[in-house]
């Protein structure tokens, strides 16, 4: 009988050692592609906060939680599923799926901006002075999100493409929470913090309270320049999806010049040229975001005018 016990406590403790591997070997997959997809987890945290301005304090950690949500539901109950059976039987497919995605961000990115820039601007600038509608905007918010974590989770993916199945379902389902859990947070951080910093004011005195008041008066000034980044972030990442998915498709000319500009740069700057030449992609990247999505805005404004007639 003590031998049955102690061959069965063996097995366990075999079982729980192959566990603890598993665990471990997940916990470094996803921590190896979480760096990967980091350039577009921070565009990811500089989209969502102007989502969540013009709306009363009390509702904007609400709304992050609702898009907080709809971000894990886009990414475990859709892109995952989606991405693994596409990765074992169409993984051919997987490639233009992205670029239309990458598309539909250069359209946002570019018609934010027209809207910034456009003859109608002061138009929108009026409607802008409505009260938003909530519902609208955390739509729209999720549906960014969509082709964000579409392309968080395929960088992911190709990241652990050789492991087992089971292996890269764990290791994205540790991506998804992970990353979610990051910048959803983060986002929670920043558009409080100027009720941190009126708190502050209000209830403490010398350098505490000059503190308070100075992230009062920073935060729109940075919440500005956070949906700044967000446009830009939109065109750079539309428009590098679909710069490395032509290439990927065969036609390697537009990524072979930005290539050969990104070696000339960092090249030429010597110690800084990993930061220039990444600046340089990054530059390149906008740049076709902005063309397509320039495109696509005139396209759906034609097509819109005739609609009006």
């Amino acid at each position: 009988m003590s031998a049955g016990i102690a061959a069965l406590l063996d097995d366990i403790a075999v079982l729980a050692r192959a566990a603890a591997a598993s665990i471990d070997d997940v916990a470094a997959g996803a921590g190896r592609a979480s760096v990967k997809a980091a350039g577009v987890i921070v565009d990811d945290a500089a989209v969502t906060p102007r989502y969540v301005q013009g709306f009363q304090p009390e509702r904007e950690l609400p709304m992050i939680k609702r898009i907080a949500i709809g971000s894990l539901k886009n990414k475990l109950l859709f892109i995952l599923p989606a991405a693994l059976v596409l990765s074992e039987f169409l993984d051919w497919l997987l490639t233009p799926i992205l670029m239309v995605g990458g598309a539909y961000l250069c359209f946002e990115g570019a018609e934010k901006l027209w809207e910034t820039v456009g003859p109608h601007r002061h138009e929108q600038a009026a409607a802008d002075a409505e009260p938003p509608d909530e519902e609208v905007l955390v739509s729209g918010a999720i549906r960014t999100d969509f082709i964000l974590s579409a392309e968080i989770m395929v960088i992911s993916l190709n990241e652990v493409s050789d492991e087992p199945i089971v292996a890269r379902a764990l290791i994205l389902i540790a991506v998804a929470i992970l990353i979610t859990t990051l910048v959803y947070g983060a986002v929670a951080m920043i558009v409080k913090m100027d009720d941190v910093g009126l708190k502050l004011a209000r209830t403490r005195e010398g350098a505490v309270a000059s503190f308070g008041r100075g992230l009062v008066k920073a935060m729109p000034v940075v919440l500005s320049v956070l949906s700044t980044v967000g446009i830009a972030a939109m065109l750079w990442v539309g428009g590098h999806i679909l710069l490395v998915g032509l290439d990927d498709l065969g036609l390697h000319w537009p990524y072979d010049q930005v290539h050969h500009l990104e070696e000339d740069v960092h090249h030429a700057l010597g110690a800084l040229g990993g930061v220039g030449g990444w600046l340089t992609n990054t530059a390149a990247s906008a740049v076709l975001g902005l063309a397509v999505g320039a495109i696509v805005v005139a396209v759906m404004h034609r097509r819109h005018s005739a609609g009006g007639h």
